[in-house]
């Protein structure tokens, strides 16, 4: 693997944590912050969560939080932000991580 990965592995897990940003509407910023989640929420209810893919690719991950959704996230916002399960990209750059505690924990 590239140095830079590693550095960036480093600085995932033990630089600042992650901060959650909640926005009024079913869809993302069109730009997004490396460090922010950002929760689309409507009508009180969460649809979504997006982030840029950590490891640098600059790709716009959109995960489904609603039940009904296949496949879908649970998000836990009580302090910093974790997500369950994991987030395993099958197409593009194939990263597989955890979220927990505003940290990315690299599988």
């Amino acid at each position: 693997m590239r140095f830079s990965f590693w550095i960036r592995k480093l600085w995932h897990r033990h630089g600042p944590k992650r901060r959650l940003i909640v926005v009024n509407w079913d869809t993302p910023p069109d730009h997004l912050p490396t460090k922010h989640l950002y929760v689309c929420r409507e009508n009180g209810e969460d649809w979504s969560v997006a982030m840029r893919c950590p490891c640098g690719c600059g790709d716009t991950l959109e995960l489904m939080l609603l039940k009904e959704a296949k496949p879908n996230w649970i998000l836990k916002a009580e302090g910093p932000p974790t997500l369950h399960p994991s987030v395993w990209r099958q197409s593009g750059c194939g990263a597989h991580f955890w979220l927990r505690d505003g940290h990315i924990h690299w599988c």
